[in-house]
């Protein structure tokens, strides 16, 4: 299957950049997010470094019989328009795990977007675990895992190191890939 996927996406032209993380536990932030592409590109990527990653997609996609392939490929069901504690099942997904790559898309949407949610900073502080800057640079056609980087608690100060990393990415669709920004609203988006 490795081979496969390896030839599929040489084929369309990507490759990788980086290496993957020798931790075991951590948030990895998928960015930018402004295709459907971006997920199946992510999954492969992440097969291509040897990842089981996992991932949350909108609920309503979880029908039998896809939900099947779906789990398996490490989809998790997050419902968005439900009141509920997304962050904080995450946080504790993390901690009874012995090993997981939690992506993230911190735009939340494909759509252009002010701000980034911040969930995916609170999932890693609160679980005590590292953030893995990972990206897919359309311009340069790379899937590239970045620094880790541990969070501080200064969420301002933690974005501007983000800012800087993801200053440079084109994505599938740029006019829709917003600023890096923390969006201002309660921790437990």
């Amino acid at each position: 299957m490795n081979r496969l996927v390896r030839f599929l996406f040489q084929a369309a032209g990507w490759r990788t950049a980086g290496a993957a993380p020798s931790i075991p536990r951590y948030v990895l932030i998928a960015a930018p997010h402004t295709s459907n592409w971006d997920g199946v590109l992510l999954v492969a990527a992440g097969n291509l470094f040897g990842l089981k990653l996992s991932w949350f997609l909108k609920a309503s996609w979880f029908v039998w019989p896809m939900s099947i392939m779906l789990r398996k490929m490490g989809a998790l069901p997050i419902d968005r328009k439900a009141r509920h504690d997304a962050v904080a099942n995450a946080v504790e997904l993390l901690k009874k795990s012995d090993k997981l790559a939690l992506a993230v898309s911190p735009e939340g949407t494909r759509k252009h977007s002010d701000s980034w949610r911040t969930g995916f900073y609170y999932i890693a502080l609160g679980a005590g675990v590292p953030i893995v800057m990972s990206y897919l640079d359309y311009g340069r056609r790379i899937a590239g895992m970045g620094p880790v980087f541990t969070p501080t608690g200064d969420i301002e100060k933690d974005f501007a190191v983000f800012r800087e990393f993801y200053s440079g990415m084109t994505a599938c669709h740029p006019e829709q890939f917003g600023p890096v920004v923390p969006r201002k609203s309660k921790a437990s988006e």
